[in-house]
This record gives C-alpha cells, structure tokens and sequence, in this order.
C-alpha cells in the first residue's frame, strides 16, 4: 500500500495529494505515516521531543492520525543565504554548508534517509512519500536523494502530481515523464 508523490515541478501540489492520501487510507483503517526525505524549508514544526521538521510532514502526519516524528523529514534543508543551507538531520542542527559542500554527502544522507523510512515502515506498516521539485531535474539524477534515488531503493508505485492552473499541463506531465529514467518511468 505504500507509495510514492512525484511532481512535475514545485508547487504543484505534492504535498495536498500526500495529505490527501493520508486521511483518505487512514479513514479506511490503514495504519501509514507521511514521509519526505529531504525537504527545504524555512517553515518548520517542532515535534512533541524537541525535533524539527518540515510543516508539511507536521501536517500530514496529522491527516494520517499519526504523531509527528523527525523520521517523516530526516533532511530539512533550512537556507541561510549566499548558497548556504543549515542542515537539519533527524530534527537536530547537523551543519551549515554550501551547496557544493551538501552534495558531497549524498550517500551518507541517503542512507540516513533510508534508515529512517525503514523505521516509520516498522512502526507504521505503509508510507506515502513526497518527492521535492520536479522528479525530471536531469542533471540532478545522481544525487537527488528526494526523488530518483529515493524511487530506485523503495521502489514504490509513483503518482505524478501535476498543476494544471499553471498552462501547458500536459506538455509538463508528457515531458516529465519521458525524461525520467528508463527505471523509473513505468
């Protein structure tokens, strides 16, 4: 029952689907918690043991009638101007880094990220996961930790969320999905 909200671009409305999906298989008696690997955000909520997280993942988890944990946002990317964000990992200040200097942990954050979906799984049983930005960003395959990578280990079913109100939806989906990873675009 677990699965994956990929969108076509910011701001298109992945994190109301996740919600959305939430509530509707909670009300159906399915035990499930959002999760978001890595979220950039200067919106916050502070979980019931001090740790920080994403808003939105706050606001799922309360769709889902589940606890906020700092698991359902492991990376909350919080910037801090001249390309510099303050990682915070599993709800605790972790370091300030550039992007460049960000990108080089990759492994280690997917990893962390993973240990944290394997934990919410265990409590939980199903995850709905939201990707971040657009799941097309080519030239982010290899490190993009929200999205493809995060797809190719969980290796959920994929609902692509997109904005209609923006124009040009369909070229959006049609060229989202032709872009994406021969892996992935099924």
């Amino acid at each position: 029952m677990s699965l994956m909200v990929l969108g076509t671009a910011s701001h298109v409305g992945k994190s109301t689907v996740v919600a959305a999906l939430c509530r509707a298989l909670a009300n159906r008696g399915i035990r499930l918690a959002p999760f978001k690997s890595q979220n950039m955000s200067l919106n916050s909520y502070v979980t019931r043991d001090g740790a920080e997280i994403g808003i939105a993942q706050a606001m799922q988890a309360a769709a889902a009638r589940v606890e906020p944990m700092a698991e359902m946002n492991p990376i909350l990317l919080k910037p801090r101007g001249d390309s510099v964000s303050q990682v915070v990992l599993l709800g605790r200040p972790y370091k300030d880094v550039p992007a460049l200097e960000y990108y080089r942990e990759t492994e280690y954050l997917l990893t962390r990220a993973l240990q944290a979906a394997e934990t919410l799984q265990k409590r939980f049983g199903h995850l709905v996961v939201e990707g971040a930005g657009g799941a097309a960003e080519m030239n982010l395959y290899t490190r993009d930790i929200a999205n493809i990578l995060l797809a190719r280990e969980l290796r959920y079913p994929i609902v692509l969320v997109a904005d209609i109100e923006r124009g040009g939806v369909f070229a959006q989906v049609y060229g989202t999905i032709r872009l994406l990873p021969p892996d992935i675009r099924p």
